[in-house]
């Protein structure tokens, strides 16, 4: 009974390195796997990153020519205020010249004429020349 022992013990060595060996070589193949879906999740993130740098990159590009047009809008329209200032002047000093017309006739004439005042915007320009006039609104103006 003593030989039967040593062969059923050298039986269960020779099996054990088989399946250390079946073990290891299924530890192999997990980790490849793992490894490969840890480059394909990240060359996955690679690309959804690139794609969002595109997507920042068109949308800083639209920004950028959104910037450009306004500026040029502004240019623009800062000339058209400057002519309009212009003429303001213009305008201003030929009302002057007819208010001391209109004073040398008053006093020529003994007719008393109502010269106004010429306001100067350019001290308040916020100030409007006209008085303002009440806004009212009523309920039915804000029903959607």
């Amino acid at each position: 009974m003593a030989s039967s022992q040593p062969t059923s013990s050298g039986s269960e060595c020779n099996q054990r390195p088989v399946a250390v060996d079946e073990r290891k070589r299924k530890r192999m193949e997990s980790n490849r796997e793992s490894a490969r879906r840890s480059r394909m999740r990240k060359q996955k993130q690679v690309g959804d990153l690139l794609g969002q740098v595109s997507e920042l990159q068109n949308a800083n590009s639209q920004i950028a020519q959104g910037i450009n047009a306004t500026t040029q809008k502004y240019a623009e329209i800062e000339n058209a205020n400057n002519v309009l200032r212009a003429q303001l002047m213009e305008l201003t000093d030929r009302l002057r010249s007819l208010n001391s017309v209109l004073q040398v006739v008053e006093v020529v004439s003994g007719l008393a004429i109502d010269i106004p005042e010429i306001p100067d915007p350019l001290m308040n320009p916020w100030q409007l020349p006209c008085p303002m006039q009440p806004i009212t609104a009523s309920a039915d103006m804000l029903q959607l």
